[in-house]
């Protein structure tokens, strides 16, 4: 693989992106459906839907021209031309950096391999347990064994292109350092982001006042072990962020519709994954949902690492790439 003229692109697209104020990243959400019901989510089940093709959804990429492209959902894996999309959205030596977003129900070792010889850079794993408990909160029996089965398959890999995605919340974040070094033991990188009640308007996974030392004092623990295995792809500044989200319970100056917005699974649309709109166009949207916009209350990973500082964008993304 031609590492250097990537990269090059990348850190150029980044840049530009960032004074031209295009986004940082588009999530493609290519199906609302979902095989999981997670205890903090308001996806789940069959749904009726129309989908675009994978060939409309590359011209929407190369028309936006975002760092980043996520594949998502519902549950991505329930396309079965995702390789199709994929490589609709590829461009040799070029952003965007390809994610796919998945609760690893459907996914093998041998569809990873596929996916990535379509073009996949990246495949984000959800994993909000160090065990089985995660089982219980995704309602899928046996899904932690599946995940770590399948991870300790690629152990022959050279490079494991799997991050796992632990969302943060009031019942985990003790066990945030045991994650890490789970991440670590693995050989794959991990990413965390907060809870948001929006999705199901349940606040019980909000961490209480009470833990805020607590709290902040785990996060000093992880911080101290990325410096040292560098496994660890949260941002320093999300981290602290993190606190005044928790603190408050928002977070001001939300740039969706700027830095990040969604494509739903019919090409329309979206601020994002928790506010589901049908706008026809990204200006459309801009002009009827952005310059209105008085949503504050979330700090997900998608909006954290697209509203970060010039400084933290570029290098953080850089990292990652390499």
């Amino acid at each position: 693989m031609i590492l250097a003229p990537r990269t090059f692109s990348m850190a150029k697209r980044a840049i530009k992106n960032y004074f031209s104020k295009r986004p940082f990243c588009v999530s493609f959400e290519v199906t609302h459906r979902c095989n999981a019901r997670c205890l903090h989510c308001h996806l789940g089940g069959p749904v009726e839907e129309k989908r675009a093709s994978p060939q409309r959804y590359g011209e929407i990429c190369r028309k936006i021209k975002p760092l980043v492209a996520q594949l998502s959902g519902g549950e991505p894996l329930l396309r079965k031309d995702l390789e199709q999309i994929v490589k609709a959205l590829r461009i040799p030596n070029g952003a965007p950096y390809i994610v796919i977003t998945t609760n690893g129900v459907l996914l093998t070792k041998e569809k990873y391999y596929r996916l990535r010889q379509a073009g996949t850079d990246e495949i984000s794993l959800s994993l909000d347990y160090p065990d089985e408990r995660h089982d219980e909160f995704r309602r899928v029996p046996g899904l932690f064994t599946r995940i770590e089965t399948l991870v300790r398959e690629l152990d022959s890999d050279n490079h494991k292109a799997i991050t796992l995605c632990c969302v943060i919340q009031s019942d985990n974040f003790r066990e945030l350092p045991q994650m890490a070094e789970l991440a670590r033991k693995w050989n794959v990188k991990i990413n965390f982001s907060a809870y948001t009640p929006l999705r199901t308007k349940d606040k019980k996974y909000m961490i209480l006042k009470e833990d805020f030392d607590e709290f902040r004092e785990i996060l000093k623990k992880l911080l101290r072990f990325k410096k040292k295995h560098k496994n660890i792809y949260t941002s320093d500044y999300i981290f602290k962020r993190m606190i005044e989200f928790f603190d408050k319970g928002f977070i001001p100056k939300c740039l969706t519709g700027e830095k990040f917005y969604n494509v739903n699974p019919d090409a329309t649309f979206s601020p994002c994954g928790l506010i589901i709109t049908d706008y026809k166009s990204p200006k459309e949207l801009f002009h009827n949902f952005v310059k209105k916009n008085t949503c504050t209350y979330c700090y997900t990973a998608i909006r954290g690492n697209s509203e970060k500082p010039a400084k933290y964008l570029v290098l953080d993304s850089l990292r990652a790439i390499r």
